[in-house]
Parts: C-alpha cells; sequence; structure tokens
C-alpha cells in the first residue's frame, strides 16, 4: 500500500514537471518566433527604404542633368538644396518657361497676362506659386492656363523621357554608389535598432553577382534577405540586394537568454528530483534487503542455537544416561554449532569492517594453484555429500600472486558454497575450478551447472543484503553478504571479477588478479 501511493506521488510530480517543462519550452519557442520575426520585417523595412531612396537620388540626378543640358543655371543651383524641393523649383521653371515663351509670341491679350501674373508674383519668394481669385479667371485666362498645362506636361514627359533612358543605357554597377549604399545599409538598419554585422551582395536578375562587401563570408547566407533596386528599369537592368546577417541566431537568441536560463534551472531541478527519487527507492529498498537480513539472519542463527541448547540440556539432565560417547557427541555438537555461530559472526563484522574501509589485509606472495588445490581438496567432501563432484585444471605457469592467504580462502569457500546452495535438484553437481595466465594478470575461474541466474538479477548480486529469491525467501540460507564480501576483497587485491551465467545452464565467476610484477608496477 506504501508503495502504491509512494509510486503515485512520483508519477503526479513527474506529470507536473513534464507539464511545467513543455509550458517554458512552449513559451520559449513563441518568444524566439515573435523576434524573429520582428527581426525579418525591421529588415525588410530597412532594405525598402534603401531602395526607395536610391531611386529618388537617381531621378534627382538624372533632373539635374537635364537641367543642366538646358543651360538653366539658377534651377540647377536651387537642385542642390537636395531632391525633396527639385518639384517645386521645376514648377517654378516651368512656369516661368511659360511667360518667357508667351511674350515672345506677342499679342495685347498675352502681355496684359504676362503683366497681371508678373504683378501677382511680386509679393512671393522663390518656389511659390501666384494664386488668382476665382472670379478673374476669364475665358482667355482658361485658355491660357490649359495651354500651359499642356507645355508643363510636355516637359514633364521630356525629362522623364530622358532619366529613362539613360537608366536603361546606364550599366547597373555604374548606376549605383556602393560605398554609399553600404552607408544607406547601416544607417536604415540603425534606426531600427539593428547594429550586429552583416554582409551584402548586388546581383542581376541572372544571378551574376556585380559587387559583394569586402569582408563577405558564407556564414548566415542560408538565411538572407532580399530586396529588389531600381524595380521599374527594364527586366535586365533590375538589381538584387541581398543582405545576410552571420550572428543573427546570436542576436535573436539574446533576447530569450533569460529562459533559456529557466529552462537549464528546470533541467538542473528535474535531474535533482530524479536523483531524489532514485535515492528514495534505492532507500527503501535497502531496507527492505535490510528486513529481509534480518529474519535470514534469525533463522541462521536460530538452528546452532537450538541445537546447542538441546545438547546443553542434555548434558544437565541427570535423567539422561550419559555415556562417554555420548557426551563426546554432545560435545562435538556445541563445538561445531559454536565455530558455525563464529563464522556467522564474523562475516557480518567483515563485511562492516569493509563498509568502513578498515580491513588491513596481510599481504604475502602465495601460490594461487596450490591455494585452490587445498581449497578444492577440503570442501570435495561437503560437495560429494551433495552427490557432486569438483575438478580443477590449474594452467596458469606463473601463479604467484601478492595477497592475504586468508581472505583469498574465503572467497574461494564463499564461491564454492554459492555453487552448493544454488545447485539443480534434477542433475548433480559439477564444479569446475581453473586457473590460466593472461596479458600479465592471473584467472581464477569458478563454474557449476546449478540453476542460473536470471539477468535481471545478475548485475545486483554483488550489492550487500541483495539475495535472488525463487519461492520463499528462507528457502536459501544465507545474508546476502558473501559476494559483496568476495568483490570488496578483489578490489583491495587491484582486481576485479564478473560473473557470466543463463538460467537453467549454471553460472561462471572470473577473477582477475595482478601478478607479482604487475602488482609492484601499480
Amino acid at each position: 500500500m506504501k508503495n502504491k501511493k509512494l509510486i503515485i506521488v512520483v508519477v503526479l510530480m513527474g506529470l507536473i514537471f513534464v507539464a511545467l517543462f513543455s509550458m517554458l519550452v512552449s513559451y520559449s519557442s513563441r518568444v524566439v518566433n515573435m523576434r524573429k520575426e520582428q527581426f525579418d520585417a525591421s529588415v525588410a523595412r530597412s532594405l525598402f527604404r534603401v531602395a526607395r531612396s536610391m531611386e529618388i537620388e537617381e531621378t534627382y540626378r538624372g533632373l539635374r542633368n537635364d537641367l543642366r543640358s538646358t543651360g538653366n543655371a539658377d534651377l540647377e543651383k536651387g537642385l542642390k538644396t537636395g531632391p525633396a524641393d527639385s518639384l517645386l523649383i521645376l514648377n517654378d521653371s516651368i512656369y516661368s518657361d511659360k511667360q518667357t515663351t508667351n511674350h515672345q509670341t506677342g499679342g495685347s491679350t498675352g502681355n496684359q497676362l504676362i503683366r497681371h501674373a508678373n504683378k501677382a508674383q511680386s509679393g512671393l519668394t522663390f518656389g511659390q506659386r501666384p494664386r488668382r481669385p476665382r472670379h478673374e479667371f476669364s475665358d482667355e485666362m482658361k485658355s491660357e492656363l490649359k495651354k500651359r498645362y499642356v507645355y508643363q506636361e510636355e516637359l514633364l514627359n521630356r525629362i522623364i523621357y530622358n532619366i529613362l533612358y539613360s537608366a536603361s543605357e546606364t550599366p547597373l554597377e555604374e548606376r549605383i554608389n556602393f560605398r554609399n549604399l553600404d552607408g544607406r545599409i547601416k544607417s536604415e538598419l540603425t534606426n531600427e535598432g539593428i547594429d550586429i554585422p552583416y554582409h551584402f551582395t548586388v546581383s542581376n536578375t541572372s544571378g551574376r553577382v556585380l559587387y559583394q562587401c569586402p569582408d563577405y563570408t558564407d556564414e548566415g547566407a542560408d538565411h538572407s534577405y532580399k530586396q529588389v533596386l531600381m524595380p521599374n528599369n527594364s527586366a535586365g537592368n533590375v538589381g538584387v540586394l541581398t543582405v545576410s546577417f552571420p550572428s543573427i541566431n546570436r542576436y535573436i537568441y539574446k533576447s530569450s537568454r533569460y529562459l533559456v536560463t529557466a529552462i537549464l534551472f528546470m533541467i538542473i531541478l528535474a535531474v535533482m528530483f530524479g536523483y531524489t527519487i532514485r535515492v528514495t527507492f534505492r532507500q527503501r529498498r535497502l531496507s527492505e534487503m535490510k528486513t529481509d537480513f534480518v529474519n535470514n539472519m534469525t533463522h541462521e542463527l536460530k538452528t546452532p542455537v537450538a541445537s546447542i541448547s538441546l545438547a546443553s540440556q542434555m548434558l544437565n539432565d541427570a535423567s539422561v544416561t550419559k555415556s562417554e560417547q555420548m557426551t563426546e557427541r554432545l560435545s562435538g555438537v556445541i563445538r561445531n554449532e559454536s565455530k558455525r555461530l563464529q563464522r556467522l559472526i564474523d562475516r557480518v563484522l567483515q563485511t562492516s569492517l569493509l563498509e568502513g574501509k578498515r580491513m588491513a589485509l596481510k599481504e604475502q606472495e602465495l601460490n594461487l594453484n596450490e591455494m585452490v588445490d587445498d581449497v578444492a581438496e577440503t570442501f570435495n567432501i561437503k560437495v560429494e555429500e551433495n552427490g557432486g563432484t569438483i575438478e580443477t585444471a590449474l594452467k596458469a605457469a606463473d601463479p604467484w600472486v601478492y595477497g592475504d592467504e586468508v581472505h583469498l580462502t574465503n572467497v574461494l569457500f564463499n564461491l564454492m558454497e554459492n555453487a552448493v546452495k544454488y545447485r539443480r535438484e534434477d542433475e548433480s553437481l559439477h564444479l569446475k575450478v581453473s586457473t590460466v595466465n593472461k596479458h600479465g594478470h592471473l584467472l581464477l575461474t569458478i563454474a557449476d551447472n546449478g540453476i542460473g541466474i536470471k539477468k535481471e538479477n545478475l548485475k545486483k548480486i554483488f550489492e550487500k543484503f541483495y539475495r535472488v529469491h525463487s519461492g520463499n525467501k528462507h528457502d536459501v540460507k544465507g545474508f546476502g553478504l558473501g559476494l559483496a564480501y568476495v568483490k570488496n576483497i578483489i578490489e583491495l587485491h587491484h582486481g576485479h571479477i564478473v560473473a557470466e551465467s543463463e538460467l537453467g545452464k549454471g553460472t561462471k565467476f572470473i577473477i582477475t588478479l595482478p601478478s607479482i610484477e604487475q602488482h609492484d608496477d601499480e
């Protein structure tokens, strides 16, 4: 029930984390997209104004050249005030030219009109048109104004034609001042608040590059902005301005750096949450394993204690006839069970010492072949009692290692005892112990044909208190400390141990220990 509640809480917290993280990522994505759209719009406006200003300047330049060719020095001087004032000056010019034409043609009506117009203009400043009250316009005046309008229209058409003709005949690269173009682009981008480096090229409609900036690179070219230059010209004389920004991604994501920081903190929080959950489940599993350990320890200690208690009672019971043989047998039971208790207590104490890193090894030169042979001979009695056999294959030509004889002997006994504990009931136990030299190390292999270990349990067998269960948890003796002890002892000897197993076919433990030469090098 407690596990179920804990799992529900963990799942709910996990879902909340996922929801918050998804919302934050979605919001960050929208902010970045909005920033990108704003950047695109700002660049588009800037480039449009650049193209528009180039058209206005070219028109102004063509108008000035046309007036220069007609010899109108006053208007040419007036045009120097800038393109914005050119239309007013042009209107005054046309009006003045028309007056001169009428004066030359003669006629009383024309002279009266000119005198009247000059009188009306006497109070006007340069660039203003004379205004007349609507009731003063006679039929003659209307006719004169119409002629004046036709003349002005013809003059404008001629000027526009000259400008268009000049534009169509002049190559695009001669019509564009690229240095001024760079300045225009920079100015317009700055007006939009864009102050990052940019590269630009100018090409024609066929794709031929007419100009590229001196520091041009392909970085950022995959996301460029295009603007048509001189769009009203003939198709072959239209330019295309292409602008790219090498640091566009940094510029766009710069505005969302706080969101990125928030996402980073969310990830750290999620990792901490996951770690906390992992530790919680690990502690819970460890608590269950310790409970299992206490239960099994009670079970293990109960049998020898009961045997000792029973033997003691029989020795103290006056009603029981005690022969010398019986007394010796009861004493032997007490002695053997006491040794068994001592071994159990020593194993727990050894594991405690290993956990606290307080165990000191008494290392000496050991012949591992001889040690294996002695342990196999001693353990062979127990194997035969269970209907099994031990096979040794001691092929190590250099069997010498530095090690603690007591602890390495305990390692061998523990692994062999596991083989007996986890033997198969339908097949006789066969235990094989072998040694071999490999790459300056000594390999010790202990293999059996027992019940084997499942793959999901194989990586946990070296954990303290862990026991592979098969049915009732008391069906196999032990505390779950044996393999943890083995692993710690081997690592203290600068070696390592691995287990290979297949369910129903047996288990193999492979121990690698450094030879004396390797040990000295370390």
